[in-house]
């Protein structure tokens, strides 16, 4: 008896370690603790609830939607646990098993007017969204938003002030003028903002869906992972490394939007330097360019507030036009996401896929976007509930069956802005320091020097951005449970 005491004694400060970590933003440390915590004691709904809520922090919601039913399972009359899971379905777009455990939560508190405000702004989502469902057009009938815009017949007032392209072409001293107008929080007049994204999407929907890179000797290419709309932290990837040029070749790796505030100004930047010179900016699609994704985490709503409705469906056309895939010298697979759940994936394979369209919910598109390395040998389920997670083994086969070296990809917010696993095969790079102003990684980007492709990695910190917090323009309701 006095060792079962001890034991739960020892349990419960473990909780309370974890809670201080989770205060400090150290969400890895939290999720460990609260390891520990249930390893010495499985019965406690609480520990299970708020290591759900270690994960959603971490964008873990396949992992937090296991852990709060682990809660409900142990204990069905504790609303936490329905509320986490809830916040997870919400995180991952899924409005309506998010309603049921809302539902739930003000049948346990009823008078809990907190429950039943998250509960109205749930059923008005879910009504949004049966509504959206009812008037979408297939895609077969919809008619592009591209085709039927002519951005010279839009006038620029003679009061604007800002960058301006003379002609067709964007040139170097246009995107200067730009950013330095963007650093000032100034807007880009809409004629321009609608040629940069056109001009970008003939060019990206011309590239296969696999885009190979050749790096002749002597010359070096900088691969950089999230950005998630912190254009203050792209100017210091520019300010360490150079802009991109001939010289100076660049290729982000998806998740250029949402999240970060400034995610208008992250897009145009990269999609200028498209225009400008194509072959010194590489950009492939990640999980975050897709409609179900703007729509909560904001891209969309920062679009309609500081261009107009027409661009959100423009952004949504041009994102299916993103290659998925980089290979660089036929050696370095460079994807955003991960590999696949099957053996024998060959890039030709990739190569073939219709990338012209919302990303899946399975197949080799979806895992290309969403999957992550896992420790440990074979495959297991996602954390995050899309995509899969593979071990070093696959990895490994991926690599010989495809007479490749190494894998680069992104999707994971890493302490040090990278991380090296499955025994050096693959590299993590992440480029967003402090992510969404809390996490307290650094950023990270990775320069390759041809003929030996021997990764240099380089680290920087944030900088400072104006007030403006992360997730400003995202959907009210989501603001409620994060």
């Amino acid at each position: 008896m006095e060792t079962e005491n001890s034991t739960l004694s020892r349990a419960e400060e473990l909780k309370l370690l974890a809670n201080e970590a989770f205060k400090a933003h150290k969400f890895f440390q939290a999720i460990d603790l609260y390891n520990q915590a249930i390893k010495l004691n499985d019965q406690n709904a609480v520990y299970w609830a708020n290591r759900a809520f270690a994960h959603i922090k971490l964008e873990e919601y396949g992992s937090a939607v296991q852990d709060a039913s682990k809660a409900i399972e142990i204990d069905p009359k504790y609303s936490k646990g329905y509320y986490r899971r809830g916040a997870a379905y919400l995180s991952m777009g899924k409005f309506k098993e998010a309603l049921k455990d809302f539902q739930q939560v003000k049948k346990i508190r009823p008078n809990d007017p907190d429950a039943a405000k998250k509960l109205k702004e749930c059923e008005k989502a879910v009504m949004k969204l049966k509504f959206e469902e009812a008037i979408a057009v297939s895609e077969s009938e919809r008619r592009s938003i591209a085709d039927s815009i002519d951005y010279h017949s839009i006038d620029v007032e003679p009061q604007y002030s800002g960058a301006r392209i003379e002609g067709e072409t964007v040139t170097l001293d246009f995107i200067r003028q730009m950013l330095d107008d963007f650093r000032s929080q100034k807007r880009l007049h809409k004629r321009y903002a609608f040629q940069i994204v056109l001009q970008a999407r003939e060019m990206l929907r011309s590239l296969p869906s696999l885009v190979d890179v050749t790096i002749p000797s002597g010359k070096h290419f900088t691969v950089c992972g999230d950005v998630h709309g912190q254009f203050y932290d792209l100017l210091n990837i520019f300010e360490i490394n150079g802009l991109p040029s001939e010289e100076n070749p660049y290729l982000f790796n998806g998740d250029f939007v949402d999240r970060g505030s400034f995610s208008v100004e992250v897009i145009l930047t990269l999609f200028a330097f498209k225009c400008l010179c194509p072959s010194a900016m590489h950009l492939a699609r990640g999980n975050h360019e897709s409609k179900s994704m703007n729509k909560i985490y904001g891209f969309e709503g920062e679009v309609r507030s500081k261009l107009s409705e027409t661009f959100v469906g423009l952004f949504a056309e041009v994102f299916c036009c993103l290659p998925l895939a980089h290979v660089i010298n036929g050696k370095i697979f460079v994807v955003h996401g991960g590999l696949f759940s099957v053996d024998g994936v060959q890039l030709a394979d990739i190569k073939a896929l219709d990338r012209f369209c919302e990303p899946p919910e399975e197949g080799l598109m979806c895992e290309l976007l969403w999957s992550d390395p896992q420790p440990f040998p074979g495959r297991g389920p996602s954390k995050r509930g899309v995509g899969l997670s593979f071990g070093a083994d696959v990895t490994k086969r991926f690599l010989q069956d495809n007479n490749l070296d190494l894998v680069v990809r992104s999707h994971e917010v890493k302490d040090e802005g990278y991380q090296i696993e499955h025994d050096g095969k693959l590299i993590t790079v992440f480029s967003a320091p402090n992510y969404c102003d809390q996490m307290g990684n650094k950023g990270a980007f990775i320069r390759f020097e041809a003929p030996d492709l021997k990764p240099n990695i380089v680290t920087f910190s944030a900088v400072p951005h104006p007030d403006v917090k992360p997730m400003a323009y995202a959907n009210n309701f989501f603001g409620l449970f994060s």
